[in-house]
């Protein structure tokens, strides 16, 4: 088994990244949320790593923090969440306001995340109420350019999540409104995720 990475990276995006480990490529699906504490493309990384094996397939889903890798080894743990199910809530939703809205029983919240369905939602709050005491505060990545370009990057990250495109559209322009001037990608995504996520 896969436990841990470190390499350059060679390609990423907000699902996954590809890491030059001695000349060989591993691909790894990411939440947003260690994307956010990726550096530019050539930087090196270290990722904690897990290595999810099927008949058909193995996957690797890494991780910038423990943090993040306990919460996501706790979600496929409840039965009907699988590793990208996983992913996805960790993309849709940052794992403080996670645990907030599990202690508090926030169906209608989890409800919001591409993927998470009512009796799902409510069978992660059941069985993972009392388990998380968990707080993250994501690292922004460098600037891009811009703005056009950011703001149709985020949409494209958003749609890439699940989320429809006219809300994907909507939610940028909102977080744009917010943020204003140049603000870099994972800004505008951050701040876009969490009006979809309101």
């Amino acid at each position: 088994m896969i436990a841990h990475l470190r390499g350059e990276i060679l390609r990423k995006s907000p699902q996954e990244v590809v890491v030059d480990v001695a000349g060989v490529g591993y691909r790894v699906l990411i939440p947003v949320s260690t994307f956010y504490k990726l550096g530019p493309e050539g930087d090196s990384v270290r990722l904690l790593v897990h290595t999810h094996v099927r008949e058909d397939a193995l996957s690797l889903f890494g991780f910038a923090s423990r943090g993040e890798q306990a919460l996501f080894e706790r979600l496929i743990g409840v039965a009907g969440v699988g590793p990208k199910l996983a992913v996805n809530i960790l993309s849709g939703i940052e794992a403080g306001e996670l645990a907030e809205a599990l202690r508090a029983s926030d169906v209608a919240r989890l409800t919001r995340i591409p993927g998470v369905g009512k009796k799902t939602a409510e069978r992660i709050c059941l069985e993972l109420r009392d388990k998380l005491v968990i707080a993250s505060a994501p690292t922004a990545a460098p600037a891009v350019p811009s703005r056009l370009s950011v703001d149709d990057d985020v949409q494209s990250a958003l749609v890439n999540l699940g989320y429809r495109p006219k809300d994907a559209e909507l939610a940028v322009e909102k977080a744009r409104q917010e943020l204003g001037g140049e603000a870099e990608f994972s800004a505008v995504l951050r701040r876009a995720l969490r009006q979809l996520t309101k």
